[in-house]
C-alpha cells in the first residue's frame, strides 16, 4: 500500500511539474491579454461606483417577477450570494484540474482569456446600459431612507479610483443588466463546450435558472436586469467564440522533436524518452501506421503491407 502511494504520488507530482513548465509557457506568450483582462474588471468596478454617484432612490418600478416570486428579505438575502460564490469557485478550480487530473482538454491561461475576453465584451455593454438610463435599486440598501443608497461625492481623485467590497456589495444603480448573471453564464456557457461531464453541463443550466430566480427574489434586480443578461450574453458568447482562434487539443500524443542541429546519439535520447526540455517535444495526432524518425507517418495499407 505504501509502495503504490509513493508511486501514485510521484506520477502526480511529475504531471503537476510538467503543467507548471506548460502553462508557465503559455503565461509568457498571453500575459498581456491576461492582464488588459484584469485591468478592464477594475474599470467595470469604477463604472459601477460612478453610477452610484448619480442614482437616485425611488419607489420600486412594477415588476412581473416580484409579482411572481415571494419576497427572501434581508435576512435570507445571502442565498443568492452564497450560489453565485459557489459557482465561481466550482468554475475556477475546474480550471486548474489539469494540474490534477489526467483528462487534459483545456489549458489554464489560454481558457482564462477566452473568459475574460466574453466577461470584458458583456461588461462593456453593461456599463453604456445602466449609464444611458438610471433606473431606482430595488435592493434594500439602495431604497428611500437608507443611508448608503446615495454616495456622496468623493473628495479627493483617490477616492474615484478607490474600490472596496463594501461598495461592490451595497452599490446601487448599475441595473441593466445583472454581472452576477454574465458571470454565471459565462462559466456555464464555457464549461458547456470544454467540459467532459454530461450530468454537469445539465447542472450548471439548472444552477443558472436558480440564480436568475433568486436575483429576483432577493430584490437586487428588477426582472428586466435577468431578462436582458440572459439573451445578451448567449449572443456576445456566441459570436465571439466564432472570431476567437479555438484552444489546441490536448488530446494529441506527444513526440519528440527530431533536428539535423543535434548528434545522434542526442536525437537517440529523446526518442527513448530521456529528453527533459518540455521544447524537444511537439503534438502529434495518432493515426493508423507507423510514425518514423522524423516524425512522418507511413500508412501500412497504402505501402501495400
Amino acid at each position: 500500500m505504501t509502495l503504490y502511494i509513493r508511486r501514485e504520488s510521484s506520477k502526480l507530482w511529475k504531471r503537476f511539474c510538467s503543467e507548471i513548465s506548460t502553462e508557465i509557457g503559455l503565461l509568457a506568450e498571453n500575459w498581456k491579454y491576461l492582464l488588459a483582462g484584469l485591468i478592464c474588471q477594475y474599470i467595470h468596478g469604477l463604472a459601477a461606483k460612478g453610477v452610484h454617484y448619480i442614482h437616485r432612490p425611488g419607489p420600486t418600478l412594477q415588476d412581473l417577477g416580484f409579482f411572481l416570486l415571494p419576497e427572501l428579505g434581508q435576512e435570507r438575502s445571502y442565498i443568492s450570494e452564497t450560489v453565485f460564490t459557489s459557482v465561481f469557485l466550482s468554475f475556477f478550480l475546474w480550471t486548474f484540474h489539469p494540474f490534477i487530473l489526467k483528462t487534459k482538454k483545456i489549458y489554464t491561461v489560454l481558457i482564462w482569456c477566452r473568459v475574460l475576453a466574453f466577461l470584458v465584451a458583456c461588461q462593456f455593454l453593461r456599463v453604456i446600459t445602466f449609464y444611458s438610463t438610471q433606473l431606482p435599486g430595488p435592493n434594500y440598501h439602495c431604497r428611500e431612507g437608507s443611508k448608503v443608497s446615495r454616495l456622496p461625492w468623493p473628495k479627493s481623485a483617490l477616492e474615484v479610483l478607490e474600490i472596496n467590497p463594501h461598495g461592490v456589495m451595497y452599490g446601487c444603480g448599475d441595473l441593466i443588466f445583472s454581472s452576477h448573471m454574465i458571470f454565471t453564464l459565462v462559466f456555464v456557457r464555457t464549461y458547456q463546450k470544454y467540459g467532459t461531464k454530461r450530468f454537469i453541463k445539465l447542472f450548471g443550466w439548472l444552477i443558472a435558472i436558480v440564480q436568475s430566480l433568486l436575483i429576483i427574489a432577493s430584490r437586487k434586480h428588477y426582472s428586466v436586469d435577468v431578462v436582458v443578461a440572459w439573451y445578451t450574453v448567449n449572443l456576445v458568447v456566441f459570436c465571439l467564440d466564432k472570431k476567437l482562434p479555438e484552444l489546441p487539443d490536448r488530446t494529441a500524443v506527444l513526440l519528440p522533436v527530431i533536428s539535423k542541429d543535434r548528434t545522434k546519439e542526442e536525437n537517440h535520447k529523446l526518442l527513448n524518452g530521456n529528453g527533459v526540455d518540455p521544447a524537444d517535444w511537439r503534438p502529434r495526432a495518432q493515426v493508423n501506421g507507423k510514425i518514423d524518425s522524423n516524425g512522418v507517418h507511413t500508412d501500412n495499407s497504402m505501402n501495400g503491407a
